[in-house]
């Protein structure tokens, strides 16, 4: 049920749109499945999770993005456009408020209901569901397509797959340390099989111990993590949803991993967690921090 105050808004902007002329539109099919009528160039975009404002920007198209959620954090300019709420309680009023002509959404984090209400009242909707570390260069592509800038995203695939190939080759030949990646401690959840985390600790020359796990984000007995026997332990550092070394020995039972007693803990930002191009800034750094020597100055690519 909307609230009253959503209701008068809805029926305002459902007269604008009676009332304006019908922009051109395109047809394209997004990562769920649902086929989308777009306009053929997009200004005025809400964004429904950090990472899509982060992929917009890096398309060069930050202008055109009129709203964003909490948290929105990269690039520090976005921190100034409007907020239209958190990941999973956006607020469709504020939305509606902000005129979009294009609404883009991550699939699985956003609420389907929010993504109906807004195609329910003729605002297009384009969600995508990126997973692996190539589900996230496949859904750059597919927003630049919803963009209608689809060569500007592949100049910028071509530029994150020879940062990616850069870090692989450096790091290539050289011992690969067990890492576990905590995304929360109690009850312990890390990164599965088919989650880009996985991906990324590869392809930064690290293996994952959860790698064999088939969920994308599976939760793990402190047990079975002693007996895997990680050589560090993966956390973010800061934000809203960091770990601090203190919580996490203060822990029944984390002192047991000789991780923990000999203090091998990476921390990296929230980045870890983005499914857009700041996950390559995630990627170098953490290559850095396992292997710091395939780094030093006068080391070839």
């Amino acid at each position: 049920m909307l609230r009253p105050g959503t209701q008068v808004t809805i029926l305002v902007a459902s007269f604008l749109v009676l009332c304006a002329p019908a922009p051109a539109v395109r047809e394209l099919q997004d990562e769920v499945g649902r086929t989308v009528h777009l306009p053929d160039n997009p200004h005025r975009v809400v964004c429904l999770a950090p990472s899509l404002t982060e992929t917009v920007y890096a398309l060069g198209l930050g202008r055109i993005v009129v709203g964003v959620t909490d948290f929105t954090n990269y690039p520090p300019e976005a921190r100034r456009k409007p907020s239209i709420g958190g990941l999973s309680n956006a607020s469709v009023e504020k939305i509606v408020s902000l005129d979009p002509d294009l609404v883009l959404s991550l699939g699985v984090i956003n609420r389907e209901e929010t993504v109906d209400e807004l195609e329910h009242l003729g605002i297009p909707v384009f969600v995508v569901k990126p997973q692996s570390f190539q589900g996230i260069l496949a859904s750059i592509q597919h927003v630049g397509d919803a963009l209608n800038r689809g060569n500007d995203a592949l100049r910028l695939l071509q530029q994150l797959e020879q940062r990616r190939a850069a870090v692989v080759n450096r790091v290539k030949g050289l011992n690969r340390p067990k890492i576990l990646v905590v995304i929360w401690y109690d009850p312990v959840m890390t990164a599965g099989n088919k989650s880009f985390i996985t991906d990324i600790i590869s392809a930064a020359g690290g293996q994952s111990i959860t790698a064999d796990i088939a969920q994308v984000w599976p939760q793990i007995s402190l047990e079975e993590i002693v007996r895997r026997s990680p050589d560090f332990l993966l956390l973010v550092r800061g934000g809203h949803e960091g770990i601090t070394e203190e919580e996490l020995k203060a822990h029944a039972g984390w002192d047991q991993l000789r991780a923990v007693r000999d203090n091998h803990l990476i921390y990296l930002s929230d980045s870890l967690f983005h499914p857009s191009p700041v996950v390559f800034d995630a990627l170098e750094l953490l290559a850095k921090k396992l292997h710091p020597e395939a780094f030093e100055s006068g080391r070839p690519n």
